[in-house]
């Protein structure tokens, strides 16, 4: 069963986020208080090229799974660290397709795409940029750094919350990094 083991936010554009018991996802903006909120984009550089761009990164989602691997291989990297609204557990979040609707806590969001591992991961700990990148059996680059989400339905995530996966009709398109 996946379940949220983890929930964050920063008022400021830093790095890491600090733990909360639970999050407001607002429809159409993303976490209440949290420095991305927005229906236009927030990220620094994305701002820079295009304001007025739609806010497709509201909410930043990380499998528990890749802290854990990470962790096995030295690192210290603890659920908020690398800058996610909501940690998880038991979902293969970088595989789901575009458009994945997820029930979490009363709120529904809609995955838009992939994290590129940005440098500020190589800056949080020597060596960890690479660790968030792959390549699968056709040697296609994997991107691990979880990922991004809109709010469809606003609502409270709190911290163990079951995550409920909606399947997709249609042909999957697979996710990309935005």
């Amino acid at each position: 069963m996946a379940r949220v083991v983890g929930v964050h936010r920063a008022p400021l554009h830093e790095f890491s986020k600090s733990p909360t018991p639970s999050i407001d996802l607002l429809a159409g903006l993303g976490v209440d208080g949290d420095a991305h909120m927005g229906a236009r984009v927030k990220h620094r550089s994305r701002v820079q090229a295009d304001p007025t761009q739609p806010n497709l990164r509201q909410v930043h989602l990380i499998a528990s799974e890749l802290l854990d691997e990470v962790n096995a291989k030295g690192y210290t990297i603890a659920p908020g660290d690398l800058g996610e609204n909501i940690t998880t557990e038991g979902i293969d979040l970088i595989n789901q397709p575009v458009g994945t609707t997820m029930r979490i806590g009363d709120a529904v969001i809609a995955l838009t795409g992939l994290r590129n591992p940005c440098t500020q991961i190589g800056a949080f700990a020597e060596g960890l940029r690479s660790e968030m990148l792959g390549r699968d059996d056709h040697g296609k680059l994997i991107r691990k750094t979880g990922v991004m989400a809109v709010v469809l339905h606003g609502g409270t995530v709190t911290t163990g919350d079951v995550i409920h996966v909606a399947p997709l009709a249609g042909d999957p398109i697979p996710m990309e990094k935005i």
